[in-house]
């Protein structure tokens, strides 16, 4: 958290670190000028006694660009930046077009900074599910906020690394908005183990054809498919021998084979594995896992036989 303190106003860290001690599951600081300081914890969303001013919102957008907007043009044109720590910041404000496309984003005055959380060894229940001598295509789906981005990024440490029985294997991430690898000037920001590569704030279509020609990965890993574009670069990846792991919105698979943008990877069966993530006890946690036939191989409080 060092990071999020150090770019944020006085006034609003202050507030912030007089919280109890909920505050160490802080998941979002969300900044609105002129409306309350809102901090989500542990699932539940809280409104502080504390009314952003117009002056915290330009404090704060001169730390987040070291007092040089220009410097950050692309990144406000994307809506968001990464700082150090992996930790991701949505901006909301007076959108600038050209040409029917987003040019920049003015007078900013909203703010979402996502707290990135990094835990080491959630991706190992899922060994016996998703490994069969090699690593299973495999879609995680989740609504927001249940960690599919945290689990993904684990994935990607436990499949660089490997274990006793599991040789490590080269993992390329695709990492359109910086948000897996968190990556800072290129360099990932989290644990992912000696064989990792990142193509970062890359479209992912284009990306993983990239890291396929170039970078010849056992296993590709993407962030929340939903275009027609993804799906068939999907397919490629799988086409040329390439392992694909990604996340997508929803509550179930029903959810996901409802999507038409989705319908050519799930109606040829490209994924394996198909694992729900729900917030409840906690975010991450594992609802369901299914294969390529719908048959539930694990269920919460319940696991059923292979």
């Amino acid at each position: 958290m060092e990071a999020v303190w150090g770019i944020l106003p006085k006034t609003i860290a202050m507030a912030v670190q007089q919280l109890p001690s909920w505050r160490d599951g802080i998941e979002e600081i969300r900044i609105r000028v002129s409306r309350p300081l809102e901090v989500i914890a542990n699932g539940t969303a809280r409104l502080l006694p504390y009314e952003v001013t117009k002056e915290d919102g330009v404090q704060l957008l001169n730390k987040l660009s070291r007092y040089s907007i220009y410097a950050v043009e692309e990144e406000l044109k994307r809506g968001f930046m990464t700082i150090e720590g992996g930790h991701r910041v949505g901006l909301a404000g007076k959108v600038i077009t050209e040409g029917g496309k987003v040019k920049a984003i003015r007078d900013v005055a909203s703010f979402n900074i996502r707290i990135a959380k990094e835990q080491v060894g959630i991706a190992d229940p899922l060994i016996p599910y998703v490994y069969d001598g090699r690593w299973c295509h495999t879609m995680i789906i989740g609504s927001p906020q249940t960690g599919k981005t945290t689990l993904l990024r684990d994935v990607a440490r436990l499949i660089s690394s490997g274990t006793e029985r599991i040789p490590a294997q080269k993992v390329a991430i695709v990492d359109e908005r910086s948000e897996i690898a968190g990556c800072v000037k290129g360099i990932p920001q989290f644990s992912f183990g000696p064989r990792l590569d990142v193509l970062d704030a890359c479209p992912k279509a284009e990306g993983m054809m990239m890291m396929i020609r170039s970078m010849s990965p056992d296993v590709i890993i993407v962030d929340e498919i939903g275009r027609e574009e993804d799906s068939e670069a999907v397919l490629e990846a799988a086409n040329a021998g390439v392992s694909v792991w990604t996340t997508v919105h929803g509550r179930s698979i029903k959810d996901v084979q409802q999507r038409p943008t989705l319908g050519s990877v799930m109606e040829q069966k490209v994924f394996e594995r198909f694992i729900e993530l729900t917030n409840i006890p906690h975010p991450g946690a594992i609802r369901r896992i299914l294969d390529a036939s719908g048959t539930v191989l694990y269920e919460q409080r319940t696991v059923v036989s292979r």
